[in-house]
């Protein structure tokens, strides 16, 4: 997979005022594909995966399983990749790649299924709050794993196969789930995860176990059951298209007032973030698997049926997507009226909306987890810094819309999420370089 190098003092160039219009198709989902990758470790054997996503997680998960022997060649397109378990090892993942990326922590599953033993690092990822993994090691633990911490990594190993049982989640974490899923898969016995997470990305794992010979059902429900098995067989599957990313651009065509036709999106998939979209102003229409956001709209926040101020604010699925609060809050600078954003899941998330006030946004940060927005405001170009993939991305569609030119630093951060931004984004007329 060839993934741009990037570099920590890359930063993007941007002269906003130009409409973001043209014709996408989305990336893989990244939150499909990191555990997707983790699980073929599952299968004693090869996996076909395609549509996986060219960015540098991606990148990072698959260096960690080349190097735990783990085979991984092309197959024909670059985002297409055969993976061959065959030679897999009894080493231990990379520390430092593990500390690099939070989907290194997939791993334990398959490690476990397959060696007995797992030592991993503490899981990297965005500094958007405190992102426990007690749930995880409490439903490993609970399928029969013993975990010891020491070291700031994580020591854990399995003796005589993990054992289905009965688990209640004390809170529907996406990761959690995904590892209790893939642990079940090959327990002895059945398994029931209720309170489990049900995003998109966490049903395309189940679709991917299932290809495999998994038997999981309830998928796209918060209670699923396991029946395991003792093996899974090669299979192959095709990453889902990214909604995060679609919301994105959504967003960006709507504040730059271009006309963007996003083919090959699952409707399931959109039908809360096109309905807060809506609540900020946006028309969108579906047309099967293609959405068009229309050009040259005119954004108005619609106010409550009591004329309050309406609120905007995420939720596990089918909710609105906490990893689209950040471009949810900059769309409202551009929409006549007063929203309050409410980003309930993530204490950090929104220490971003500081750099957008400087960029000239009628926003009050009410506390870490809520900020008033009144638009539209015209945004100035400024010298920003991204401090997380998401935030990254909602502060490059502030520059996208800015009058003047705008320089964000840490464009890797960025990258680690979305897939060549700014040759998708000069391809959709946008100004925007890499320096």
């Amino acid at each position: 997979m060839q993934v741009r190098e990037a570099q920590a003092g890359d930063c993007f160039v941007v002269e906003g005022g130009r409409p973001v219009a043209g014709t996408l198709r989305p990336a893989g989902n990244k939150n499909e594909a990191l555990p997707v990758l983790a699980a073929s470790l599952l299968v004693p054997g090869e996996s076909r995966i395609s549509g996986l996503p060219m960015i540098m997680d991606v990148a990072t998960q698959l260096e960690l399983l080349t190097e735990l022997g783990v085979e991984v060649s092309a197959e024909g397109d670059s985002h297409d990749l055969r993976i061959d378990t065959g030679g897999l090892g009894e080493r231990a993942p990379n520390s430092q790649l593990g500390r690099a990326i939070r989907g290194s922590f997939l791993l334990a599953p398959g490690l476990l299924h397959r060696t007995g033993r797992a030592v991993l690092p503490r899981p990297g990822g965005d500094r958007i709050g405190r992102r426990r993994i007690d749930t995880h090691l409490h439903a490993l633990r609970l399928l029969g794993a013993k975990v010891e911490t020491r070291e700031r990594a994580y020591h854990l190993s399995l003796e005589g196969g993990f054992q289905g049982t009965d688990i209640f989640l004390d809170e529907a974490s996406v990761m959690a789930t995904e590892n209790a899923l893939m642990a079940a898969a090959v327990a002895n016995g059945r398994t029931r995860i209720a309170n489990a997470a049900c995003e998109p990305h966490v049903q395309g794992l189940c679709r991917y176990l299932n290809s495999a010979g998994a038997q999981i059902r309830g998928v796209g429900s918060n209670m699923l059951e396991i029946d395991g098995v003792p093996e899974l067989r090669a299979t192959e599957h095709r990453i889902g298209r990214d909604h995060i990313e679609i919301g994105s651009f959504v967003a960006m065509a709507a504040m730059t007032g271009g006309e963007l036709l996003i083919e090959e999106v699952e409707p399931d998939d959109l039908r809360m973030i096109l309905m807060v979209f809506a609540r900020l102003g946006v028309e969108t229409r579906l047309d099967g698997h293609k959405l068009l956001v229309p050009g040259k709209q005119e954004l108005v926040i619609q106010d409550d049926l009591d004329g309050a101020i309406p609120k905007v604010d995420d939720a596990p699925w089918p909710g609105f997507p906490t990893d689209l609060s950040s471009i949810a809050l900059v769309l409202a600078t551009q929409a006549r009226g007063t929203v309050l954003i409410h980003e309930k899941m993530f204490e950090n998330r929104l220490y971003f909306v500081d750099r957008l006030i400087s960029m000239g946004a009628r926003a009050v940060v009410c506390d870490p987890h809520r900020a008033v927005v009144t638009g539209p405001t015209k945004l100035s170009g400024e010298t920003i810094t991204s401090p997380d993939i998401r935030a990254g991305m909602a502060l490059l569609a502030a520059a996208l819309c800015a009058e003047g030119r705008s320089v964000i630093m840490n464009a890797h951060q960025v990258d680690r999420g979305y897939e060549r931004i700014e040759d998708r984004l000069s391809a959709l007329g946008a100004e925007i370089n890499r320096t």
